[in-house]
């Protein structure tokens, strides 16, 4: 798996696809407690189609290293990681997609600087106030200190209860071994409980809601993507998230959940091209 070195520590990424293509390039963003892997199967079919695409194992929990101690892992400052990731790799009229956490960081990224994208695909995830979902409350809030992490991770070492908690983002059972994977690292690396706990002591709904009154200042092309399923964010929420930007339109994925992208890889793959097309 690549790395790259960054200000904030060493990232690690996927790249799939040719190493060069007439097609913007994708670049995946990720949601908590879970990583790159979540776009495998979507970067798969994309690549048959001539699209290069990047997911980087982002510091929320599943990143195989700790980043630099006094790196800024605040909402903001995880948009900059991925804005010098899409400077170091000189990657521009981008093709930005977020899931869960990662659709709220899209949204940090946009806020910030947003020569480098060409478009956004915003699949379920945090939005306005919701940041988290009211249900997952207890779990942001255990999260703030490296030992609830350590707790949290500890009970899901189960994997009766680790795979129910993660079957609720998806239609079909997840495979114990993903799962497993996306818990180890906060629960046997004091660094990534300490990079995680300091992402989420910093989570403020209130901010995210001003940034998402702004959003009509984004004037390129939006996708929203939405599933109708899902139980912690939604269809309404995306439908409302869609009319925030000056530029966007709704699709709706029929027993979507949060993770759809899992679940049908092979439609957002579709969508995501159908994307490049969008007008300005």
């Amino acid at each position: 798996m690549p790395t790259i070195d960054l200000d904030q520590g060493r990232i690690h990424y996927r790249v799939t696809g040719p190493d060069s293509s007439v097609e913007p390039p994708v670049v995946f963003v990720h949601g908590l407690l879970c990583n790159s892997e979540v776009w495998t199967s979507t970067a798969a079919a994309l690549a048959e189609c001539g699209v290069c695409s990047y997911a980087m194992d982002l510091p929320l929990g599943s990143h195989p290293i700790a980043l630099a101690a006094d790196a800024d892992l605040t909402p903001y400052g995880v948009g900059r990681l991925i804005l010098d990731f899409l400077e170091a790799l000189q990657l521009s009229d981008v093709t930005l997609v977020g899931n869960d956490t990662g659709t709220a960081l899209c949204l940090y990224v946009t806020d910030t600087d947003h020569s480098r994208i060409g478009r956004l695909v915003l699949t379920d995830g945090d939005c306005f106030d919701q940041f988290p979902p009211p249900s997952l409350g207890l779990v942001f809030k255990l999260g703030r200190r490296p030992v609830g992490l350590r707790v949290l991770t500890a009970v899901q070492r189960l994997t009766a209860l680790r795979q129910r908690a993660y079957g609720l983002n998806v239609s079909e059972p997840l495979d114990p071994a993903l799962t497993l994977r996306w818990i180890t690292p906060a629960g046997t690396d004091r660094g990534v409980r300490r990079d995680t706990a300091k992402f989420l002591r910093t989570v403020d709904p209130a901010e995210l809601l001003r940034i998402s009154n702004r959003l009509h200042d984004f004037t390129k092309p939006v996708l929203v993507l939405w599933g109708d399923a899902d139980q912690f964010f939604p269809l309404s929420l995306g439908r409302r998230l869609a009319g925030a930007f000056a530029n966007a339109h709704l699709v709706e994925v029929a027993d979507g959940r949060t993770f759809f992208p899992l679940d049908h890889p092979q439609r957002v793959a579709d969508e995501v091209r159908a994307a490049f097309r969008f007008g300005g």
